[in-house]
């Protein structure tokens, strides 16, 4: 890496530089805040050691002016001992990290390799979703369903808080398209998105993505590693599916939430936080919490802003135009520009319930481009949701009550208010919001 030494004592800088090069790492040095400066305007640094008692300038601010011009920059702060409140503080305003004076070369090493640990990690999560965003379709947060304009409502109102955020619904309903947004639309927009999937891991595991773990915290342990919590630091963490979030890390989270500290697997050190935390769940936490398989407080702490995200069969009125759209996404992917649906193509997936929501749809459509044979999608490209879809039509295999069930969810996913949908069903309002509890 290219390092960049800022002391205003001469033996420091030298016996520091000495010591990098011995670790192949190009050093420059520097004595004052200007003099860093130029060389920072010359020349791109991957670290900075910076001492926060230079004899003329406050390397505080000096701090302020690093992170303002080039955030990428990893600033190690370099400290004597009476110092450590005032490391700590410029920790907080965005310091990577801190040595005390005075410090061994195996310290300074030890620093050095934690911060390219980061450094890897953040290039891999930004290569991850460069990726993703060249294999997904083109994010849709546009709705004509009065019921999912209110949650984009909502989600754009929270997004500009620093509140946590809950996303409550079904699989595949795009909570973590929402919680993107929600980020990118906040003040931790520069800042990293990073997701956590609670059920994917085991419990050791999970907390040691989460919060990163010591060399030697348990076996297979070799390196010291930074958590998904340190990756995120000045941007938004999503934890997807938080109801599975094993209870033995739950009081590490709430601790998180409460105080903005953490501490790495095997680890008594504790380190600050600058995250915002997101989380979604498919499950409803109520039973979970009065069962205590999930701890109330933390519920309370993940749930100041609660976003429900009503499933697809709840919003038909914009099937048309998200499947249009992953069509012409796959379609242009597949070498098949041109492709369109039949009429009884869009039918079919206007009649159909679509369980797996957003996200079967998108398979459906995938599966759909592969296999036409002409430039229209038809029914029997749609696999076997043209059946299903046909079976819930008048005159298919679907009772009396299902029919107007599904009726009236439609009618109320599509009305503004209940006085509306009871208008249209022409029903009392009252007998309408009680079979809509029922629903």
């Amino acid at each position: 890496m290219r390092i960049l030494v800022v002391d205003d004592e001469k033996n420091i800088r030298q016996a520091m530089a000495t010591a990098l090069e011995v670790m192949d790492h190009e050093v420059a040095t520097a004595s004052t805040a200007q003099e860093a400066l130029r060389l920072m305007e010359a020349g791109t640094f991957q670290v900075i050691l910076l001492d926060l008692k230079l004899q003329q300038d406050s390397g505080l601010d000096l701090l302020g002016e690093i992170t303002r011009r080039d955030p990428n920059i990893s600033v190690v702060i370099v400290t004597a001992y009476a110092s450590i409140e005032t490391a700590v503080e410029a920790m907080r305003r965005g310091a990577f990290d801190f040595l005390a004076k005075p410090c061994t070369p195996e310290q300074v090493r030890q620093v050095l390799e934690r911060v390219e640990q980061t450094r890897r990690l953040q290039n891999r999560v930004l290569e991850l979703e460069t990726r993703l965003k060249a294999e997904a379709p083109e994010v849709d947060l546009e709705s004509g369903a009065p019921i999912m304009e209110k949650v984009l409502n909502v989600a754009a109102k929270a997004a500009a808080s620093e509140a946590t955020v809950l996303l409550l619904g079904e699989s595949g309903t795009g909570k973590s398209v929402i919680a993107r947004a929600m980020h990118e639309r906040s003040a931790r927009s520069r800042g990293p998105f990073v997701t956590v999937s609670c059920p994917s891991l085991s419990r050791d595991l999970l907390e040691s993505e989460l919060f990163g773990h010591v060399k030697g915290a348990f076996t297979g342990a070799l390196v010291e590693t930074v958590g998904k919590v340190t990756v995120a630091e000045g941007g938004t963490l999503f934890l997807d599916e938080i109801g599975d979030l094993p209870s033995e890390i739950q009081a590490k989270l709430l601790r998180l939430l409460q105080e903005k500290e953490y501490e790495r697997v095997g680890d008594t050190r504790s380190r600050r936080a600058d995250v915002r935390i997101i989380s979604a769940t498919n499950k409803d936490l109520g039973p979970a919490v009065a069962a205590g398989r999930f701890r109330e407080d933390l519920f309370y702490r993940l749930n100041v802003i609660s976003i429900p995200i009503p499933p697809l069969r709840d919003r038909t009125v914009d099937l048309p135009r998200i499947a249009e759209k992953q069509l012409q996404f796959f379609s242009r992917r597949s070498g098949k520009a041109g492709l369109t649906f039949s009429p009884e193509a869009l039918q079919a997936m206007r009649a159909y319930s679509w369980p797996g929501n957003l996200r079967e749809l998108r398979n459906v459509i995938e599966r759909a481009v592969i296999l036409a044979e002409t430039d229209q999608i038809e029914p029997a490209d749609l696999g076997d949701i043209a059946l299903s879809a046909t079976e819930f039509r008048l005159g298919g295999r679907a009772s009396l009550e299902e029919i107007e069930n599904e009726h009236i969810r439609k009618v109320l996913a599509n009305s503004r208010t209940i006085d509306e949908a009871a208008q249209i069903l022409q029903i009392d309002p009252a007998t309408l919001y009680r079979r809509k509890k029922r629903l």
